[in-house]
């Protein structure tokens, strides 16, 4: 029997190969990818099957790893000793990180990308309790073309997400892929 990552790619490949709809809005073009928690490092591992079976059906691949963002972030502020000493001030500057996050996205994208591609997203467990990882795949997906792919730790119970099994959670409009 196929492991978990292995059924997740099958069930990708099996939607990445069909023809697109180019009339679709910004949110119904965005796919989330939902995977056990447990299985992020193998996923992350795997990730280059992903972008393997993007390009087999003729989309182009682009992929932003967030895993360093918020530290990244950051050590880019000017006179970061405060927040170390007092943690709550960050609170007032997570809008300005998501801003400064979705340029950076944004910026990064090849100028050669369009409605055929895929700007995959990953690690995005890594800004739980940092920003709405909800509005920023909105805040992407309205400014890409192509498709944009989450892959998200943690689960789907109707049309609600929780990320790593918070109790909270976010409903979607994106085309849902899971084992």
């Amino acid at each position: 029997m196929a492991d978990r990552i292995s059924k997740l790619l099958e069930s990708y490949e099996s939607h990445i190969s069909i023809q697109w709809n180019q009339l679709l809005s910004a949110e119904e073009r965005a796919v989330i990818v939902v995977y056990d928690k447990a299985d992020e490092l193998k996923l992350q591992a795997r990730l280059g099957e992903f972008e393997l079976a993007t390009k087999t059906h003729q989309h182009g691949w682009q992929h932003y790893d967030l895993s360093d963002a918020f530290p990244n972030w950051m050590m880019n502020q000017k006179r970061i000793t405060p927040y170390f000493k007092r943690p709550g001030l960050l609170k007032t500057k997570y809008s300005y990180f998501f801003e400064d996050l979705v340029e950076q996205i944004i910026t990064n994208i090849e100028p050669s990308h369009t409605e055929k591609d895929v700007l995959c997203l990953s690690s995005c467990g890594t800004l739980f309790g940092f920003l709405s990882i909800s509005d920023l795949l909105k805040a992407i997906s309205k400014r890409v073309t192509g498709r944009v792919v989450l892959f998200f730790p943690g689960e789907k119970i109707d049309n609600v997400f929780r990320l790593l099994d918070a109790t909270d959670g976010w409903g979607y409009q994106a085309t849902t892929i899971s084992n």
